[in-house]
């Protein structure tokens, strides 16, 4: 009876250590996606941006690079 009552308490340890690991990804994954979501909406924003030509600069306007 001994064997049965440690077989079981090892695997309920045992799944105690997978919930915890199941909660920190879970946790880990949404957290990605909330960035994955920002960057996407930046990257939106800056592709909107440069087809209405916001980042197309004037050469004439800018200063010269920094070597000259």
């Amino acid at each position: 009876m001994t064997d049965l009552a440690e077989r079981l308490e090892a695997l309920e340890t045992r799944i105690a250590f997978q919930d915890q690991t199941i909660e920190e990804l879970n946790a880990t994954i949404t957290e990605q996606w909330r960035q994955i979501d920002v960057l996407s909406r930046k990257l939106e924003t800056v592709e909107e941006q440069v087809r209405s030509g916001v980042y197309i600069a004037d050469p004439s306007t800018e200063a010269p690079p920094p070597h000259y």
